[in-house]
């Protein structure tokens, strides 16, 4: 690293060069903070993800345009035409969802987890718990999410469907998106060439300087690209990796738990099917009610009603008495 003279300054300077420094942190901290970071694991949208700055409003503009004039400012004219000679390549992010019934999820749930692992991929998250079935039962169920390479997404989802035995049948729900993400890609690239240009000219200036204000001024700005620089990488990176390996998330339920309805071993579908389980449905809820009155609601109405009503007797019975009770005759007065 290049050693710096400085020359020696009276006690007046040196404040103003102090007062110079912290002002200018100041302002820089201030604009560091409004740089974008990208979101865990997640996709953000065209309109308000990391499209909205470029590197023309990088806080290398205004505190040393006086001192430098000759510092090139990035401009959108570099980004517009990076855009306009962009690669054919599209960069699209895959993304699924499933929801299926299985003989047995924690089954079903393991030969996902290593189906994704043969493929290339790995598993980002996965769950397994008990619910219970309409008529009480306790069986398991599972949630998994998958990362696999993306251009055997397809094969992965045919081969996760297989798992079900009847695709067609037990294949509840299913969900395949994407998101192109070229545009932002795109100027990302851009945004990050233009800063580490200007973080290029901002070292050869900071070899050149020998005041203490520009050295202090030039050190700050470098600090401040060089953070707006790492947060465009990890943007980057994320995009890249998104890209790359498609997301697919399962949801795994038993077979048991969505039995269809059988009438003498015929199988309703379409409407009659609808109309028999809404039926079905109604009839429990009016069991379930009648239960509640039964175990909970005449206990109670027993316990409180009965001594209200002995209460209320006994109140009238002593009313009625009280009013046919025999009064004396007025004493006629004396003559």
């Amino acid at each position: 690293m290049t050693t710096h003279r400085v020359e020696e300054e009276n006690p007046m300077n040196k404040l103003q060069v102090t007062s110079l420094g912290l002002l200018l942190i100041f302002v820089l901290s201030g604009c560091a903070g409004t740089a974008a970071t990208p979101e865990s694991l997640s996709v953000q949208d065209s309109k308000g993800g990391f499209g909205g700055r470029n590197a023309a409003s990088s806080p290398v503009e205004a505190p040393l345009a006086a001192t430098f004039p000759e510092l090139p400012a990035a401009s959108g004219a570099a980004d517009q035409a990076a855009i306009t000679t962009q690669s054919e390549n599209q960069m699209v992010i895959m993304n699924a969802n499933l929801t299926m019934a299985v003989d047995d999820p924690s089954v079903s749930l393991a030969d996902i987890q290593k189906l994704a692992a043969d493929m290339g991929g790995f598993t980002v998250s996965s769950n397994l718990y008990k619910t219970q079935t309409s008529t009480g039962i306790e069986v398991p169920e599972a949630t998994v999410t998958v990362r696999i390479p993306a251009g055997r997404l397809n094969e992965a989802l045919d081969k996760i469907k297989a798992m079900t035995g009847d695709p067609e049948k037990y294949v509840l729900t299913e969900n395949v998106n994407g998101q192109d993400v070229t545009q932002e890609y795109t100027d990302l690239k851009s945004r990050l060439k233009n800063l580490e240009e200007a973080e290029a000219e901002l070292t050869r200036f900071y070899e050149k300087a020998t005041k203490t204000e520009d050295i202090l001024a030039i050190y700050n700005q470098k600090q401040s690209i060089s953070q707006q620089i790492e947060v465009l990488k990890g943007q980057i990176q994320y995009y890249e990796q998104a890209s790359a390996k498609s997301l697919i998330s399962i949801n795994l339920k038993a077979k048991s738990t969505i039995a269809p309805i059988t009438v003498a071993g015929w199988e309703p579908r379409g409407i009659a099917r609808d109309a028999l389980q809404a039926l079905v449905e109604a009839g429990k809820g009016i069991v379930n009610v009648l239960i509640w009155i039964a175990l909970f609601i005449l206990p109670i109405a027993l316990v409180i009603g009965l001594p209200l009503y002995f209460l209320i007797r006994w109140l009238v019975r002593r009313g009625k008495k009280h009013q046919a009770r025999p009064t004396a005759p007025p004493v006629p007065p004396a003559q």
